[in-house]
């Protein structure tokens, strides 16, 4: 282990280290530690222009949000430095990647907060391969100016050693809601909820800045993401259908067509886009009230012009993971576990709470499991919500969604619908402590989240 794999395992930094030293010496380590750095992440103010006249103000990376894609390469060590200018402590989640628990951007699991007006050096080696993200994974609780309520995300995507390439154009596509307010929205008893005033896919809403440009003929590859942080979307591609050839950055064993793509909160998906529709079209959300706040984004063939053109959308379907599964059935877990989810109503006079087992974090108990075993996560949604679920450091395989069983569909988010059931597994492959948790903040904050321990 060298020593910079001490540092980021151990939680601490350069500066940590150059504490007791001089100002001069402080100063001089520093920058020799930053200027080894493959990448570099500030946490600051934005001002984000969505249209003329609609400005949010919110946090964000590198001076945008989302921030920067970083591309990282498939067993490549980096090192990336995030500089904090906030006043407040800050975490950054590399979402999806196999990293130890002191680099991973969870406070429960140990990872150190990224100390307000300070810094910190994370190294870690990308794995898995594919389209994941970065993120703060700083709790909001009741503020809804901090969190994933800012601006704090952006794309990591992780090279492959043999990277296939085998399309013409690679488009990454966040969908956004800004502007988070209280509201009531449930049943007469339930608590309070988030309204949201703005929508975007990335920075821009709906008719403002660049459009896509294409040519007939192109195989596109989109990247899409949704960065809510509370609403899960519905997608679509007026004139066009999404062939889906991963889910969170993993290929699926049978790619499929869908005229609607749903992504629950920090799901991915890669679809291809066969562009054989000449026209200028919106891609943007299938809720027309979404994207009258602007999520969309305009695509424009070459030689085309006029309005943009949308194309009414059937009525909802439930989603169906298992259309990209495999028949071979999954392998035999070496132990199943249950776990109901469930609400305390608010009602009306403050915000919902959530349980596991019937309790909520902190007293949620922990799961204990052995490293090389395989682990069946049976979920039971007892509530009338959605839960997108993570686990962090690990992917899990999609053995049953509501009685269908599958397999081969590797995830690290699993968006269990309303009043109803799913099986995942998981091989406990990458000890240390790992939180689960659902990735809704209003969910996770208040409640809904777990540990996983190594014994």
């Amino acid at each position: 282990m060298d020593r910079r794999e001490f540092l980021a395992l151990s939680g601490l930094t350069a500066a940590d280290l150059a504490g007791a030293l001089s100002p001069l010496t402080r100063a001089a380590a520093a920058a020799a530690s930053f200027a080894k750095s493959d990448f570099s992440l500030r946490i600051s103010p934005v001002k984000l222009e969505l249209a003329p006249g609609t400005v949010i103000e919110t946090v964000g990376y590198n001076g945008t949000a989302p921030g920067p894609i970083l591309r990282m390469r498939e067993g490549k060590r980096v090192t990336v430095d995030v500089h904090n200018d906030t006043d407040l402590d800050e975490l950054v989640h590399w979402h999806g990647q196999f990293v130890p628990s002191a680099v991973d951007g969870a406070m429960e699991e140990g990872t150190p907060m990224v100390p307000a007006h300070g810094t910190r050096e994370f190294t870690f080696t990308p794995r898995p391969a594919g389209t994941r993200w970065y993120h703060t994974h700083a709790i909001a609780g009741e503020h809804l100016d901090r969190g994933m309520y800012t601006g704090q995300f952006g794309f990591l995507y992780v090279e492959s050693k043999s990277e296939p390439g085998n399309y013409d154009q690679e488009i990454f596509l966040a969908a956004r809601h800004w502007g988070p307010s209280l509201a009531h929205m449930g049943p007469p008893n339930n608590g309070w909820e988030i309204a949201y005033t703005n929508c975007s896919m990335n920075d821009k809403a709906l008719g403002h800045g660049e459009p896509i440009r294409v040519k007939q003929g192109q195989r596109v590859l989109f990247r899409l993401l949704n960065a809510s942080a509370t609403e899960d979307v519905r997608l679509a591609f007026a004139g066009h259908k999404f062939k889906v050839i991963a889910l969170d950055g993993n290929p699926v064993p049978s790619p499929q067509e869908v005229e609607v793509l749903p992504l629950g909160v920090a799901e991915r998906a890669d679809a291809i886009v066969e562009m054989n529709q000449p026209g200028v079209w919106i891609l943007g959300s299938a809720n027309d009230e979404e994207r009258a706040k602007g999520m969309g984004v305009i695509v424009e063939y070459a030689g085309q012009s006029g309005d943009p053109e949308w194309v009414a959308i059937p009525p909802s379907t439930p989603f169906d993971y298992t259309i990209f599964g495999s028949a071979q059935k999954a392998p035999e877990p070496d132990e199943r576990v249950e776990l109901t989810f469930e609400k305390i109503p608010g009602n009306r006079v403050t915000y919902n709470h959530w349980t596991i087992n019937g309790k909520s974090w902190p007293d949620t108990d922990p799961l204990l499991v052995k490293q090389g075993k395989r682990y069946r996560l049976i979920f039971h949604n007892k509530n009338g919500d959605s839960h997108p679920l993570h686990l962090h450091r690990h992917s899990f395989e999609l053995t049953n969604f509501n009685g269908k069983p599958t397999s081969g569909i590797f995830k690290d988010i699993a968006d269990v619908p309303r009043f109803s059931n799913a099986e995942v597994d998981f091989v406990a492959n990458n000890p240390g402590p790992s939180l689960f948790h659902c990735h809704m903040t209003l969910h996770m904050d208040f409640g809904f989240m777990m540990m996983v321990k190594y014994v």
